[in-house]
């Protein structure tokens, strides 16, 4: 299985091996990570971090960089951490962050994506930065990036979420911090090799976190078929990660 959506411990909570140890236990091979204490502050020193926990691993974490699209640098941070941190992909919070998809900082981030081949996952759901069809109007301003849907609309927007997967052909959706009706709803409406799925870990300040293994479970008990198992936990995922 692989984990689509975990966060780096805010201060250095616990070590990245830890909580590796902990997952591995409930069937994850490989957890994408994504700075925490970067959201706030964004650049080159958060990457860093997030370098230095994921590398301390065992090749069982991989990183997403995080940028300031204000920043007329962010295009060329995001080239150096794939460059030198080998990064997968990049993870914004528009909400936190406080930007909208009409700032034009957007657009050098979602070309340097789309030349590196990585995708670029959103924080989504939450009004007024992070509508799920305000994503896809991004997506479709830049067809060749690949453009995920970190929540699959939490509870309110999961309806928009389906809207936005079916209206546009580069936005795939996470299932992470979405309930269960609504993720059954989003795989039976959803193309399935754009469904992916995320726990959400990395919120506690302890490796063994109770609601990461209580998504596992819920995510079992919708009683998926074999090809949606393999689909949305190990097919899907690895091809995003696979470009770059």
């Amino acid at each position: 299985m692989i984990d689509f959506h975990v966060h780096q411990p805010a201060a250095g909570a616990y070590d990245a091996a830890a909580y590796a140890d902990v997952v591995a236990g409930l069937g994850v091979e490989l957890s994408v990570t994504f700075t925490y204490d970067g959201l706030r502050r964004p650049g080159a020193a958060a990457n860093d971090s997030l370098a230095a926990f994921v590398a301390a691993g065992g090749g069982r974490l991989v990183a997403f960089a995080n940028v300031d699209p204000g920043d007329p640098g962010a295009a060329d941070e995001i080239r150096r951490c794939v460059r030198d941190h080998g990064m997968r992909g990049v993870k914004l919070h528009p909400w936190v962050q406080g930007f909208s998809v009409h700032t034009p900082g957007l657009d050098p981030v979602c070309e340097a994506a789309a030349e590196l081949e990585i995708p670029v996952l959103f924080h989504d759901g939450t009004p007024p930065y992070s509508a799920p069809l305000q994503l896809a109007a991004l997506a479709r301003r830049h067809p060749a990036a690949t453009i995920v849907l970190g929540h699959g609309g939490l509870h309110d927007l999961w309806r928009e979420a389906w809207a936005a997967v079916e209206s546009t052909d580069n936005v795939h959706v996470c299932l992470c911090a979405t309930p269960a009706y609504a993720m059954r709803e989003l795989i039976a409406r959803c193309p399935l090799e754009r469904i992916l799925f995320g726990t959400d870990g990395g919120l506690l300040p302890v490796p063994r976190q109770l609601y990461v293994s209580l998504r596992i479970r819920q995510l079992e008990l919708l009683g998926l078929t074999a090809p949606q198992r393999r689909a949305i936990l190990e097919d899907n995922p690895r091809r995003l990660l696979a470009a770059a």
